[in-house]
């Protein structure tokens, strides 16, 4: 059995990693995982996971006839994450729980900075406004090569998903630099495996940042 623990040692962590690396398919059983540790545990994705973002959300991704200018695609983004600061992950870590999200700020400066001609360090600033300074404790940084990445889009692609591989060549290296740019923030997690090895990966980077995780592993 684990006790749950204190309120103040609520968490903030952050998934991540170009389209088709799997960090999605990995939610579930880290939520699982850290609830058998005894944390309370609230999960979102970024854009959604309110009436607005998820309102903005269908207009980034969903709506293909739309043409957005890169400055006005990373606006729609902060504008949704600011929604989801505020309505879901500032009160849910006042209550001292742990919040997981798929995707945060750093998304938007891979994909419309790095990858997307924007400069990384404006989006960084216009991000701190967005959030309130709101920075994740850690971010999992899902890694994987292209090829792999591809097989497993098999779907269909949504608007960034289907803007070819030199996009997704420059947002895998845009991830890896940031990743050494804050090795304190970022944990790259080799994604390349069945998901029964990246969930064990997982648990290690989190472990490995958050000691008290390993007295607290579910009996």
């Amino acid at each position: 059995m684990t006790k749950p623990v204190a309120a103040s040692a609520s968490r903030f962590i952050v998934l991540e990693g170009i389209d088709g690396a799997g960090k999605s398919s990995q939610v579930e059983p880290l939520v699982a995982w850290l609830r058998g540790c005894g944390r309370a545990v609230t999960t979102c994705r970024d854009p959604g996971a309110t009436a607005a973002g998820d309102a903005i959300r269908a207009i980034l991704l969903d709506r293909h006839d739309l043409q957005l200018a890169p400055t006005s695609e990373m606006l729609l983004y902060m504008a949704a994450r600011a929604q989801l600061v505020a309505e879901v992950i500032q009160p849910s870590l006042a209550r001292g729980e742990w919040v997981v999200s798929d995707r945060y700020l750093l998304a938007n400066i891979v994909y419309q900075g790095h990858a997307g001609g924007l400069d990384p360090d404006t989006i960084r600033q216009v991000g701190a406004v967005a959030t309130g300074g709101l920075e994740p404790d850690l971010v999992l940084l899902f890694d994987v090569d292209l090829e792999t990445a591809a097989r497993r889009l098999a779907r269909p692609l949504d608007k960034l998903e289907n803007r070819g591989d030199e996009y997704r060549s420059r947002l895998r290296a845009g991830y890896l630099a940031e990743a050494a740019r804050r090795p304190d923030r970022i944990a790259v997690v080799d994604a390349t495996g069945d998901l029964a090895t990246v969930q064990a990966n997982v648990r290690a980077a989190l472990e490995h940042r958050f000691p008290e995780l390993r007295s607290a592993r579910p009996t």
